[in-house]
């Protein structure tokens, strides 16, 4: 059996390093890049740390409008496909890179395995909705990381293929925190930084609803992050970072630590150290449940409801005022963690298991 995987950006090469593991031996998985995330810190020290097989398929897209990014790897999947004949393709998440490798597939009647299917945020203007809704619709296998993502497919009339395996990334922090901490070069990032545990908090911004407001919007973050207590340790996106640093040159923000991104090792230490997260991130908000740190999450929507419970994860606008408010005032309650909502860390496995039983079922049945 031969799967094609397709990954482009950084929470899709966490996701594949804990399922290659687990299809290690059983199928002959061959990882195709397309380039979304494209440079040294972004991509190439995910596959180094991680130990993720090296991509036999580097496509070199990198960043462009949806329209052209997209394309382009459709057309340069499709290529893939012609040559390696794959059994089954993979794909991870809700990125460009996710649409396009669904489409390539499906247009070939290559079956498609949505790991992480179902989510919902229920506001089409996001690209990444955009792109898990209509991955969701084309898929054969649907490894659903909730009981609400199943739910949320369930009343889009998908239930075939539908699964609830748990969430990869519970796998991925389960297993690559405790290698995190172990590493003493990688728990070494605290005094490069200047910084202790509990006496912090991270935040992170990349998503184009924050950028997309310019300078005004990313001062209304800053002026929060500014009044906080203790500093905001701020790993800069390559999307935000032109605005970030403008910010801070013209308001002279002492409070905010701009830093280069981390690899995925760091960033799990960084998040398990930190007081409280502050965040766009779809991925980085569940982290932050999974470690028992709270989270303001500057959207007005996630779709990881889960989190939610307790006011673990909270809601807020990009105004100063909510922002500091929000930060300031939240008291989790520690009984709402008492839930599994994601699983039991064995998500990969059973995604390996369902893929190669279920291809093996089909070969059988070619037989007679």
């Amino acid at each position: 059996m031969k799967i094609l995987t397709v990954v482009g950006a950084r929470p899709q090469f966490i996701k594949a390093a804990v399922v290659s593991r687990a299809l290690d031996g059983l199928c002959d998985e061959v990882i195709v890049h397309t380039g979304q995330h494209y440079d040294q810190n972004m991509s190439a020290v995910f596959f180094e740390e991680l130990n993720i097989p090296k991509p036999a398929y580097q496509l070199g897209v990198g960043s462009g409008t949806h329209g052209w990014q997209t394309g382009e790897m459709l057309i340069k999947i499709e290529q893939v496909i012609f040559k390696e004949k794959p059994d089954v393709l993979m794909v991870y998440g809700d990125t460009n890179s996710t649409l396009a490798g669904a489409l390539a597939a499906s247009k070939l009647h290559i079956p498609v395995a949505h790991v992480e299917a179902g989510l919902r945020s229920y506001n089409m203007r996001m690209p990444e909705e955009q792109n898990r809704v209509l991955t969701d619709h084309i898929s054969t296998w649907l490894f659903c990381p909730t009981k609400t993502a199943a739910e949320n497919l369930a009343k889009e009339a998908v239930t075939k293929g539908v699964t609830v395996t748990g969430d990869v990334m519970l796998d991925a922090v389960l297993h690559f925190l405790k290698l995190a901490k172990s590493n003493p070069k990688k728990a070494a990032i605290y005094g490069y930084l200047g910084i202790c545990p509990k006496h912090y908090r991270l935040a992170t911004l990349h998503r184009a609803e924050t950028t997309e407001g310019g300078l005004p919007v990313i001062e209304q973050i800053f002026d929060a992050f500014e009044k906080l207590p203790g500093p905001v340790v701020l790993p800069i996106h390559p999307r935000t970072r032109p605005l970030a640093q403008q910010a801070l040159a013209e308001r002279g923000y002492r409070n905010i630590r701009l830093i280069e991104p981390v690899g995925y090792l760091e960033m799990l230490l960084l998040t398990n150290g930190a007081l409280q997260v502050l965040t766009d991130s779809g991925g980085l908000q569940k982290e932050a449940w999974i470690m028992g740190i709270p989270c303001i999450t500057l959207r007005s929507e996630t779709e990881w409801v889960e989190t939610l419970a307790g006011g673990w994860n909270i809601l807020s606008s990009l105004k100063t005022e909510d922002i500091y408010r929000k930060a300031m005032e939240t008291t989790p309650n520690p009984a709402a963690r008492s839930r599994r909502p994601f699983g039991d860390g064995h998500a990969s496995e059973r995604i390996a298991a369902l893929l190669t039983r279920n291809e093996a079922q089909k070969n059988e049945h070619h037989l007679y």
